[in-house]
């Protein structure tokens, strides 16, 4: 089996492809190579599976190389985020859209239907949500990355029901814990909410305690993508799924960091809530989401082990008694 996985040395990128490596199979077939796509896969270990493609997704000709031997499953993970896609429309015009309309163009196959296997974003609800959503709520982008993300769903279901490409789209929430702040990520305070407390830095948090998010870790995530890979769908199953999410508050998440890393810790975290930011990444309702759990696509299950789960996925910290304040980048 050839696996391909675009974005390899990013956040997801990396875990996915550890993963990938270690599993040894998909689909129930071994992963004879694994064709990593990136503009720096520098770092990447060795292995005699590995095939490594540095270069931009938006290259056709590259893309073409990368596909000429044929493909079984692709993982598209490359994307520019919300916040710099919306400063930098060509870019995330080039990258969020075209790169991804040319890669499913370039994967179409009536007699071997690839698997594709896109991470969309809960960016394609807008911000202004009712205080309930289900996974029959309407798309509403209010910002270029949504709607970007949006158009390549409904061109990945149109090839679906074409027979052409067998395509899976998730709807991603928050992801955590990143490494480090993601550029162009508005969101980004989530994981610097929790990298901080865990390096027993303060930590000025700019939504309020009261804000509710959509959470995920970074390991959770992961599982969804290969479940998503691995499941046998009808032709005319649905091929857009909202995953299941932990809604929490700030407070919430605030109060699971406690537990893991005691009292004091809840001192590191001041308040200081940027209007604007709140109304678009902290007021994020309950969502209810009993056909993709019935998919087995899951959530991390509650506050104390999605905190346990995207803290694993950092080295460990020494803890200073005091540290250099973090901000939300």
């Amino acid at each position: 089996m050839r696996v391909l996985v675009t974005g390899a040395n990013g956040f997801l990128g990396q875990l996915l492809v550890k993963r990938l490596l270690a599993a040894g199979s998909l689909r129930g077939q071994a992963i004879g190579t694994l064709l990593l796509l990136d503009m720096n896969l520098e770092g990447i270990a060795a292995d005699p599976r590995l095939r490594l493609h540095p270069g931009s997704v938006t290259d056709p000709a590259l893309l073409r190389r990368v596909l000429a031997d044929g493909i079984d499953v692709v993982f598209h993970l490359v994307s520019i985020a919300g916040g710099a896609a919306e400063r930098q429309y060509e870019l995330g015009y080039e990258v969020n859209l075209q790169a991804s309309l040319e890669l499913l163009q370039q994967l179409r196959n009536r007699a071997r239907p690839p698997v594709l296997v896109f991470a969309s974003s809960v960016a394609v609800y807008g911000a202004d949500l009712p205080p309930r959503l289900d996974e029959q709520a309407p798309a509403q982008p209010q910002l270029s990355y949504g709607a970007h993300k949006r158009m390549v769903e409904i061109a990945l279901s149109d090839l679906a029901r074409r027979g052409e490409v067998d395509g899976r789209a998730l709807r991603l929430p928050g992801i955590v814990a990143r490494p480090q702040a993601g550029q162009g990520l508005r969101s980004a305070f989530m994981s610097e909410l929790m990298r901080c407390v865990a390096a027993g830095q303060p930590y000025q948090c700019p939504v309020s305690a009261a804000a509710t998010a959509w959470w995920m870790s970074a390991r959770c995530c992961v599982n969804n993508l290969l479940r998503a890979a691995e499941l046998p769908l009808a032709h005319d199953a649905p091929r857009v799924w909202q995953l299941p999410v932990l809604h929490l508050s700030i407070g919430q998440v605030v109060d699971a960091l406690a537990e893991r890393f005691g009292e004091a810790s809840r001192a590191l975290v001041s308040y200081h809530p940027d209007a604007q930011l709140e109304a678009q990444f902290g007021r994020q309702p309950p969502l209810k989401t009993p056909q993709a759990r019935a998919l087995g696509l899951r959530h991390d299950g509650s506050a104390t082990a999605l905190v346990r789960n995207a803290l694993e996925l950092t080295p460990a910290v020494r803890r200073p008694a005091q540290g250099s304040p973090c901000h939300e980048a």
